[in-house]
């Protein structure tokens, strides 16, 4: 688990070296940079969710995988739970997505998820990073542990959507031809 965090932390300080931003001094550079990776990463999730289709949502690579649906309806979760830690704001109260909720409405809530991650985030910067949050399991983390498992978790899970569209004779958005 430290060498998760561990690894976590060098790729959140190597997306802040790569950025533009640091090729200027800037106030905020962690907020900074997950709120510039946004749109890119909001845009290539819901473009490999929306390639998949609808009657693979419930697909998985193996019986010890989770389907399709289930990692959409994971992303959101996770959309929502680490933009409220890291936004210091309220998790959005709304229905909690299911697997088997079908493509369309998965779709949708996915949507919903980066747009409150995109609204929770708009006004948050680094002067609360080492502020105390609860995490998993009723650990205590510092704020900028939601910012880096933000931006982890969005790789990651573009990662596993591109994974099981390759599985299924599809390219991901990232890998298909302009």
């Amino acid at each position: 688990m430290k060498r998760n965090f561990n690894l976590l932390v060098l790729c959140a300080i190597v997306a802040i070296l790569a950025s533009p931003l640091s090729a200027q001094q800037t106030k905020n550079p962690v907020s900074s940079v997950v709120k510039e990776m946004l749109p890119r990463q909001q845009k290539n999730i819901v473009a490999a969710v929306e390639e998949m289709p609808a009657d693979k949502f419930s697909y998985k690579p193996t019986a010890d995988q989770m389907t399709f649906g289930h990692l959409v309806a994971h992303m959101i979760e996770s959309n929502n739970i680490f933009c409220a830690k890291a936004g210091d704001v309220a998790a959005p109260k709304t229905e909690e997505a299911k697997e088997s909720d079908g493509k369309d409405k998965l779709v949708s809530a996915l949507k919903t998820s980066f747009d409150f991650c995109t609204t929770a985030l708009a006004k948050a910067d680094d002067s609360k990073l080492g502020d105390t949050i609860e995490s998993f399991g009723g650990r205590k983390q510092p704020r900028a542990w939601a910012w880096i498992a933000l931006a982890s978790s969005w790789a990651d899970h573009y990662g596993a959507a591109a994974m099981y569209l390759r599985l299924n004779g599809l390219l991901p958005p990232t890998a298909q031809k302009k």
